[in-house]
């Protein structure tokens, strides 16, 4: 029987552009979070990655993203995720471009959204992907990877919930501190505003 084919840091690499940071449509390693990737010769893998926040309440969807993405790999062993603290993520770990497509690091006009009136309400469709990972595509036909805690957010704006009934809908359902998830969800909201997957 011949022995698997060497896993490459590389092929780690493309697997892990696979994995779309849940806050933003930007995949984890143009956002920086991934400080170190080793492959040793039975073909495990030990990644070393960060969060933007240490309260991200998707801490666990990330790592088994990760875990699901490099999983694939032909021939792949163990799979040990390691969360570290230090250094800690800023937005200069960003790769440029990714930087500049969210409009960081140049002004611009975030959307003014009155929490207590505006009903956020979903467009777009909910699609899979060659890989069967999922999309949520815009009306323009544009397509954004996403995860499940996105598109259980995407689907409660059904333009009957204000932002501060969302916020307290997820601090309930997710039993985390209100002040804490209310930050997730306005930056939630941000995003698939931007994105065009809801309207105010």
């Amino acid at each position: 029987m011949s022995a698997p084919q060497q896993i490459t840091q590389e092929n780690v690499y493309s697997a892990l552009r696979k994995c779309m940071d849940p806050e933003v449509p930007v995949n984890i390693v143009d956002l920086g979070l991934i400080y170190g990737v080793n492959v040793n010769s039975q073909n495990n893998v030990d990644i070393k990655m960060t969060m933007t926040t240490r309260g991200c309440p998707l801490h666990n969807t990330l790592v088994s993203d990760v875990k699901r993405h490099v999983g694939k790999l032909p021939g792949v062993g163990d799979i040990n995720v390691e969360i570290v603290w230090e250094p800690p993520w800023t937005i200069e770990k960003m790769d440029p471009k990714a930087r500049e497509m969210l409009g960081m690091g140049k002004p611009k006009l975030r959307f003014q959204i009155d929490y207590e009136k505006a009903l956020p309400k979903k467009i777009g469709t909910l699609s899979n992907s060659d890989d069967g990972s999922l999309v949520l595509l815009n009306n323009k036909d544009q397509g954004f990877m996403v995860n499940d805690a996105i598109i259980r957010f995407w689907e409660s704006c059904d333009g009957t919930k204000t932002v501060n009934q969302l916020t307290d809908h997820f601090s309930t359902n997710l039993g985390l501190p209100r002040q804490q998830v209310e930050q997730e969800v306005v930056q939630l909201v941000q995003q698939l505003l931007e994105a065009e997957l809801l309207q105010v």
